[in-house]
């Protein structure tokens, strides 16, 4: 008799990171020696990396107010895309996606937000397996300005390529 998936999934947890930072969103290198996740440990949401075993975290980025999330590898490990956000005169706000060369610097923009006033989603950015193109999500509604009673009905959002 096989073993039931519950069976096979019985093991310890083991914390890799702890404190009161707020360490989210990971995600392994395509080696499998690394992490990168998003974590409010500086004062605010910023890249890390460490090992996979949880050791020598480092921070990737020193963002005090465009504050990165959602961190992607490149298929070669040696990038991460982000979502970096932005807002206007609302709280809410929008992202843009920005690269990050993982021997430092301050990354570049790769989609920009429409405009300064643009108040709707975009972000979660990842590769394609190839690496020639990177996908996204944006609010697909008319105008600039979130809304938050949005018609379900129709479509909120949409799923964008860009090739590189």
């Amino acid at each position: 008799m096989l073993p039931s998936l519950g069976d096979q999934l019985r093991g310890e947890a083991k914390s890799l990171t702890s404190g009161m930072a707020w360490d989210m969103q990971p995600t392994f290198s395509p080696d499998g020696k690394h992490i990168a996740f998003t974590s409010d440990r500086n004062g605010g949401d910023n890249l890390w990396l460490m090992n996979a075993d949880g050791t020598e975290p480092r921070a990737l980025t020193e963002e005090r107010f465009r504050l990165p999330s959602a961190p992607a590898f490149s298929p070669d490990g040696k990038q991460l895309l982000a979502r970096k956000h932005f807002t206007t005169t609302r709280s809410l706000g929008t992202g843009e996606i920005w690269l990050y060369d993982l021997r430092g610097g301050k990354g570049v923009a790769v989609v920009e937000r429409p405009n300064k006033t643009y108040q709707k989603e975009l972000g979660e950015p990842v590769y394609a397996p190839d690496g020639q193109s990177l996908y996204y999500s944006q609010n697909a509604t008319s105008g600039d300005t979130f809304i938050y009673a949005q018609d379900t009905d129709g479509q909120v959002f949409h799923i964008t390529q860009l090739n590189l």
